[in-house]
C-alpha cells in the first residue's frame, strides 16, 4: 500500500491537486446520470501498460457519447504520465497502481453559474491495486456465477463504450455474490450467450482451442486483446463467437482477463468444476506465462506473495 505519510495527487480540470481537493459538483451529469466515460490501465513494476491503446479506447467512448473533453489525446497522455510520476514515490516497491482517466459531460447550462464551472469534468487518478484482496484467485481460481440479470443489448447501449453507468453489471454482480460472496459474475446477453462481468472478459478452452464472446456484445478489453494476440502467437486457435452455458460446462478450462488480474484461471462456472478443479489449466498457464514475458513482470507472483503476509 501507499506510504501513510504521503498523499496522492490527481489531475482535476487543468490542475494537479491533492486528491482531497478533487470536488465534483453534485449536479455534474456524471453523478446525476452516469453521463461520463472512463478508462483504466495498470502499472507493472511501476511501468504503465499500453497507455496509448487505453486512451484511444477512451476517445472512442467519448465520440460515441458525443462528449468533447476539451483536451487532446497527446496532452492527456502527458498529464497521465505526470500524475503517475508524482504518485509513484508513495508506492511500496512490490505494489502497483490502477491509472484512470474520467471524463463527464459536466454541468447543465443552468448549473454552471451556480458552481462556477463550465465544460467537461476531467480527472486523472491513481489507486493501488487490491493485491491482497485478490491473491487467492491465482491460487484457487475464480468461481464464476451467472446471474439472471442479462447484459444490456447493443441496440440499447453499445457494450463497446466504457461508461460510468455500470448498473447493469453491478446488479448482476450483486445477485452472484448473494449466492457466493467470493464469486465473480459473468452475465449472459439477451440471446443466452456468455457476455462479460464488471471489468472482465471470459475465455473458454476446449480441445486446445480458445473461445471468447464476440466484440459486439462485450467491452473489447485491452487485456482481452492482449491475451488473444499472445494466444495466437503461441499457436492456439482463438474463436470470437457466441458461446453459452453448455459450452462453459463442457470446457476443459477457462480464464478471465481484466486490467488488474491480466489473465486469471476460472475454477468453476455455476458450481461446475472445469478440468477437475485444477488451476491453472495448461493452456491458461501458457497464456499467463506469455503475458508475464510481454510485460517483463511476474504479476502472478506479485499476487501470490500477499498470501505469505
Amino acid at each position: 500500500m501507499a506510504h501513510a505519510g504521503g498523499e496522492r495527487v490527481a489531475y482535476f480540470n487543468g490542475r494537479i491537486v491533492p486528491e482531497r481537493d478533487v470536488r465534483v459538483p453534485f449536479r455534474d451529469r456524471g453523478f446525476k446520470y452516469g453521463d461520463a466515460v472512463f478508462d483504466t490501465t495498470r502499472t507493472f513494476g511501476h511501468r504503465i501498460f499500453r497507455l496509448k491503446e487505453h486512451l484511444e479506447r477512451l476517445y472512442r467512448s467519448l465520440r460515441y457519447l458525443r462528449i468533447d473533453p476539451g483536451i487532446g489525446l497527446e496532452d492527456l497522455r502527458r498529464i497521465t504520465e505526470e500524475v503517475l510520476h508524482r504518485n509513484l514515490p508513495l508506492l511500496e516497491p512490490d505494489d502497483d497502481y490502477w491509472v484512470t482517466q474520467r471524463v463527464t459531460r459536466g454541468l447543465d447550462p443552468s448549473d454552471r453559474e451556480v458552481f462556477g464551472q463550465s465544460g467537461p469534468t476531467v480527472i486523472v487518478e491513481c489507486l493501488p491495486l487490491p493485491l491482497r484482496e485478490r491473491a487467492t484467485l491465482y491460487r484457487d481460481g475464480i468461481r464464476v456465477v451467472v446471474p439472471s440479470v442479462r447484459r444490456a443489448p447493443p441496440d440499447s447501449l453499445s457494450a463497446r463504450t466504457k461508461t460510468n453507468n455500470y448498473l447493469n453489471v453491478v446488479l448482476g454482480d450483486l445477485e452472484a455474490k448473494a449466492r457466493d460472496p467470493e464469486a465473480w459474475a459473468i452475465l449472459l446477453d439477451v440471446n443466452g450467450n456468455l457476455a462479460e462481468g464488471i471489468g472482465s472478459n471470459i475465455f473458454l478452452v476446449r480441445d486446445g482451442a480458445i473461445y471468447t464472446p464476440r466484440e459486439q456484445f462485450v467491452l473489447p478489453g485491452i487485456s482481452r486483446e492482449t491475451a488473444i494476440e499472445l494466444a495466437r502467437e503461441l499457436g492456439f486457435t482463438v474463436h470470437e463467437r457466441d458461446i453459452d452455458l453448455f459450452d462453459a460446462y463442457n470446457a476443459d478450462e477457462a480464464f478471465l482477463t481484466s486490467t488488474s488480474l491480466c489473465v486469471c484461471p476460472v475454477r468453476s462456472v455455476n458450481g461446475v468444476e472445469l478440468g477437475g478443479g485444477k488451476v491453472p489449466g495448461p493452456v491458461t498457464r501458457r497464456v499467463i506465462e506469455a503475458y508475464c514475458r510481454l510485460v517483463d513482470y511476474d504479476f502472478v507472483a506479485q499476487y501470490l506473495k500477499r498470501l505469505e503476509r
